[in-house]
């Protein structure tokens, strides 16, 4: 495996790959990696000939009052889990290298459909998926994936990519990865770590209204409002949560649904002690706790 940092080296590199005929998976990541990214390194290793991992905090995706200057870096530990995951390099750029110009300054911006980012995170975080946007568009450009991976925790962002993949006639698949669990049924994420012991008893609740809402999408005379209380009523019983939203939503337009028949996703935001986690479930796929406690059990 081999750290790459210069744009000269990614042409380099993909010289390489072209002229043996081999297929390229890309896994962008903003680092400090866990087995959530694993899991996404691992399916891009079992398809494609060759895999970048890129670690990149990008700031033009964090508000002025996020956590960009505190995010969690472990550029050691993340090489080692990319190597022991499959992967051929690792692009980890600084901002100069990804905005030449800098990340303030007035510059080309890709900015996605206003109905896949009004809503959800992006009535919370503004600028948040032009900024996801841009380095995605800049990454699938220097590299040339064949085949890109996202996990479906960031469920909104993955309706972007998509978008974004086929508006700007980027030739690359994009794959979506299930959300890798804790084995209490929390969503991994980087931002876990901010998470005091008693934090991250509240935060279950997130994982556990979406068991409720989807159980409740399979009882009798299921509905809408049906699903939306049962998993109302969960956040509601556990202090100390800031519930930004509870939605249900189109799985691909992510428009509001009406009724059960289209296919839905119940998703969730809540800030637990100044963290703020994200969580989703469709509800036509398997429960979002079945595998967590499966492992709890044998734990």
């Amino acid at each position: 495996m081999e750290l790459v940092r210069e744009t000269s080296e990614v042409r380099r590199a993909l010289d390489a790959v072209r002229r043996g005929g081999r297929t390229l998976g890309l896994v962008p990541t903003m680092g400090y990696l866990h087995a959530g990214h694993r899991a996404l390194i691992e399916a891009a290793a079992r398809a494609c000939d060759e895999v970048v991992v890129t670690i990149f905090v990008n700031p033009t995706q964090f508000g002025p009052r996020e956590d960009f200057g505190t995010y969690p870096r472990n550029l050691e530990g993340d090489l080692a889990l990319c190597l022991e995951a499959g992967a051929t390099w690792v692009f980890a750029p600084d901002t100069a290298t990804m905005y030449p110009g800098g990340a303030d300054v007035p510059a080309t911006r890709v900015v996605p459909p206003s109905n896949l980012t009004g809503g959800l995170c992006g009535a919370f975080r503004e600028g948040h998926f032009t900024g996801v946007a841009t380095v995605v568009a800049k990454l699938f450009a220097l590299w040339q994936p064949d085949r890109a991976y996202f996990g479906l925790k960031d469920f909104q962002q993955t309706a972007v990519i998509r978008a974004l993949a086929t508006d700007l006639m980027f030739p690359v698949l994009i794959e979506l990865v299930p959300t890798v669990r804790e084995p209490d049924g929390l969503a991994m994420s980087s931002r876990n770590v901010y998470l005091t012991t008693e934090a991250r008893g509240r935060a279950r609740a997130l994982s556990r209204a979406l068991e409720a809402g989807w159980q409740a999408a399979r009882g009798p005379g299921a509905s809408v409002k049906g699903v939306t209380s049962a998993a109302s009523a969960v956040l509601a019983a556990t202090g100390g949560l800031q519930v930004q939203y509870l939605a249900l939503v189109h799985r691909d337009t992510l428009a509001p649904l009406d009724d059960l028949s289209a296919p839905g996703v119940l998703a969730v935001a809540a800030v637990v002690e100044g963290t703020r986690l994200i969580d989703n479930v469709a509800l036509d796929g398997p429960s979002p706790l079945v595998g967590a406690l499966q492992r709890e059990a044998v734990s």
